[in-house]
């Protein structure tokens, strides 16, 4: 077999058993319309700290369970009540610092783009640079969670992607593909960009994933 075919079957290998967005995972049904938006926005917010992904996965549900899905009513909770709500999905770490930015994080995006990303996106105008840009203004978002909440929302914000960001490519090195986002696109097929990042991020952040992916090519 040669190599680019067995890159090829190990992303499709990849893929296949271990493609699901985080959005997917978290039980959004990522459209363009404000309230997923807003959901991928905590979600990204939740994932880019220091803490385990499937935590993050857990506090953004947890989140949601709590009725906290729109800006208004994360904005109008309680402090106390958005600490319980991190801490039943199990993001005590920074529980509480984390509470303050989702409210401040809530009230600006309510003051500012009347609580709709799509506003935002408006602004940014096509430009992926600014949209990096100003989801970074948000208390709480910076590179790395502009950069998550773009690799996911690139399924329904095209002039995001194709992005495979850093984490991505962390984890094609691990699975011993190419480091170039081009070549890995190309040898991904028809595969939706933000499917594929998703999948080597998963890659990258647990290692039983890139065992089972490279067992499964044998």
């Amino acid at each position: 077999m040669t190599a680019g075919r067995d890159q090829r079957r190990t992303v499709r290998e990849l893929v296949d058993a271990h493609g699901q967005t985080y959005a997917e995972e978290a039980g959004i049904r990522l459209k363009d319309t404000p309230q997923p938006l807003y959901r991928l926005l905590i979600l990204a917010h939740l994932l880019s700290a220091r803490i385990s992904a499937s935590i993050a996965v857990a506090t953004a549900r947890s989140l949601s369970e709590a009725g906290l899905r729109d800006p208004r009513r994360m904005a109008d909770a309680t402090w106390q009540e958005r600490v319980d709500a991190l801490g039943r999905g199990g993001y005590r770490r920074y529980d509480e610092r984390t509470a303050t930015q989702l409210g401040e994080a809530a009230e600006l995006l309510t003051e500012r783009w009347g609580g709709d990303l799509r506003r935002l996106r408006e602004e940014a105008d096509g430009d992926v640079s600014g949209l990096r840009r100003l989801l970074q203004e948000f208390p709480g978002v910076g590179p790395t969670g502009a950069d998550i909440f773009l690799r996911e929302a690139q399924l329904v914000w095209p002039e995001a992607g194709p992005l495979l960001d850093r984490k991505a490519l962390q984890g094609a090195e691990r699975l011993g593909l190419p480091g170039d986002p081009d070549r890995l696109l190309s040898l991904a097929g028809k595969t939706e960009p933000a499917v594929l990042a998703a999948a080597l991020v998963r890659a990258a952040v647990d290692k039983d994933v890139a065992e089972d992916t490279l067992d499964r090519v044998g």
